[in-house]
């Protein structure tokens, strides 16, 4: 790897304005290059002034996130949308066209530099002028899908809660608690049913437009080219919806039916399906955000030195929202926050973000530890010079979030004291870890269809979401609540925000799977091993690559999907129910 370092830019860039970030992004664009010396400097330079733009975007998305209900800090964000995209994407595109004229020209090593040459390419030969507006106008309806997410609230027995804190009272051992609970955010939900379809409506047809005007017949096959597939395509998907139809729905279905017997239930209802089928306490891990990251470093700490050094490394949780500042961690539930999690990474400082909406559940654990995979992800790159190789493909990407998810699990005493109690979150996680998939193809198959039908109705669309749910769905019964199924889809924001990113997920799952297999067989070391050493390649390889590093197949047929199925349910097989 190159040492080179960059000077180019200010430490003290306001890269939030275009007329600071401009002349910087014209003098790289004007720059003579002569050799191959001067191209890596050239490369070197434009990578830490993407770094900054990146970072200030990153910025005022978090704050925007973190306080969906500040005018002054929304409307940051959209000032911020109108100006600095528009005029940043077009000189981009030029200086990535400069780049692939200058790498045809000037002999670079092919090793260091394949990937990120041919990604290059495609963004030259994707870009087009009329798209950088409808972007723009995409992001903005985004927004307003976030904003009203993160208004959604119910009052529940004399308080107003988010609908992620609702999470804990579909846990309720008392089934007329759940299901009061589970109507009211039902309704809530439908309520905004129209506004949310009406902006998804909107943002089909703008992807159809930017297809068009790319050159291509359908959405679908422009962005699996935008999202640089070029190690797998729709067949593929198509071949692990079929996998997972074959093993992981199957597996699924048990449990909703070992479920429904432990509940002595005739049916399963919606709100049957997060509370304890044997009548226990809901598992409680934490009592607030700060408890959650302390909890948290003592998993890490028993788990590996190294990981536990870079989770403390992010310090504590915000205090004050108001007051984001350098701070890594905002995890609390509240309203007029954004909803969902994620990791982002500020890519000129090279200090992750955590965002998450806790409401002292296991699945805030499980996403605790999921981000922090992420977060680990991008400390393990931090030597990298280049940007582009400081983040990898989304599929691998959330490898290294996954198997964090699988790896802490012998360590959850930590969050349950008692035993019994860990033992009921890990059986959890296994269940999850296959049952999620099911979901998972629902919404990329979903995906599918939008796109390859742009022009459907909105029954139509409806119609197809009830048909792929009698194919990969839970067993349950929706009598009276035919709405509510109909509109389940809303509540993936992957759909409005990132379209076609969530098959990743399901590809993730089997490596992290892959990888939690291998410490089974192999030890935890060596599964670490290859963890942490396939993670600090960032994305300076080909997807196929990073999966060899980590030491599982970059497959997810039929086969694979039902060794991993066969390989949890042996060790479900060794926990008490």
């Amino acid at each position: 790897m190159t040492t080179m370092t960059s000077d180019f830019v200010p430490a003290d860039l306001d890269a939030t304005t275009w007329a600071a970030l401009e002349p910087l992004y014209t003098a790289l664009r004007d720059r003579t290059v002569e050799n191959s010396e001067d191209l890596e400097r050239w490369l070197h330079d434009r990578s830490e002034l993407d770094a900054a733009a990146s970072e200030g975007r990153a910025n005022l998305y978090i704050r925007m996130t973190c306080r969906t209900d500040d005018e002054a800090i929304t409307s940051a964000w959209q000032a911020y949308l109108d100006e600095v995209p528009p005029k940043l994407k077009p000189i981009s595109f030029e200086l990535d066209k400069r780049q692939v004229e200058l790498g045809e020209r000037l002999d670079l090593p092919r090793e260091r530099y394949e990937v990120i040459e041919r990604d290059t390419r495609v963004e030259v030969e994707l870009f087009r002028d009329e798209n950088v507006s409808i972007e723009t106008e995409l992001a903005k309806l985004d927004l307003e899908y976030d904003k009203i997410c993160g208004d959604m609230t119910v009052e529940f027995k004399g308080e107003t809660k988010t609908l992620a804190q609702m999470g804990r009272e579909l846990e309720h051992n008392d089934r007329a608690h759940r299901e009061e609970a589970w109507r009211l955010v039902s309704e809530r939900r439908l309520r905004d049913r129209e506004r949310v379809d009406d902006i998804f409506d909107q943002m089909i047809a703008k992807r159809v437009s930017l297809a068009k005007n790319a050159g291509f017949d359908n959405y679908r096959d422009y962005e699996f080219r935008a999202k640089h597939r070029f190690d797998y395509g729709p067949a593929e998907c198509e071949r692990f919806h079929e996998a997972i139809e074959r093993h992981a729905v199957p597996f699924m279905r048990a449990m909703n039916e070992r479920r429904k017997a432990a509940m002595g239930l005739d049916a399963l209802r919606p709100w049957d399906l997060a509370a304890d089928e044997r009548g226990r306490e809901p598992l409680r891990p934490f009592e607030n955000g700060q408890q959650l990251i302390e909890r948290t470093r003592a998993v890490f700490d028993a788990l590996d030195p190294g990981l536990a050094e870079m989770f403390r490394s992010l310090g504590d949780n915000v205090r004050d929202p108001n007051e984001l500042g350098d701070a890594c961690l905002d995890l609390d539930s509240r309203k007029g926050k954004a909803s969902g999690g994620y990791q982002y990474q500020r890519d000129r400082s090279r200090v992750p973000f955590i965002f998450m909406n806790a409401a002292g559940l296991h699945r805030d654990v499980e996403t605790m530890v999921h981000e922090a995979g992420h977060a680990f992800h991008s400390m393990l790159c931090n030597d990298e010079p280049l940007l582009h190789y400081r983040h990898s493909p989304i599929e691998f990407a959330e490898v290294a979030s996954m198997t964090m998810e699988l790896l802490t699990m012998p360590h959850w005493g930590a969050y349950y004291p008692d035993g019994d109690d860990a033992d009921r979150a890990r059986r959890k996680q296994m269940e999850g870890s296959i049952a999620l998939l099911p979901w998972i193809a629902t919404i990329d198959a979903f995906q599918h269809w939008i796109y390859l039908n742009p022009d459907h109705s909105r029954d139509e669309r409806t119609a197809k979401w009830l048909e792929l749910d009698d194919r990969f769905g839970a067993t349950v019964d929706w009598s009276g609540l035919e709405d509510a199924r109909a509109a389940q889809w809303q509540r993936q924001g992957h759909l409005f925000g990132v379209p076609f990113y969530y098959i990743e997920y399901g590809i993730a799952q089997l490596g992290s799977l892959g990888i939690w297999l291998h410490a089974l067989e192999r030890g935890v070391p060596s599964a670490l091993d290859h963890y942490t050493r396939s993670l600090s390649l960032g994305g300076s390889k080909p997807l196929p690559a990073l999966f060899e590093a980590a030491g599982v197949p970059f497959d997810f047929g039929p086969e694979i999907v039902g060794r991993l199925v066969e390989a949890v349910e042996g060790e479900l097989a060794k926990l008490p129910e």
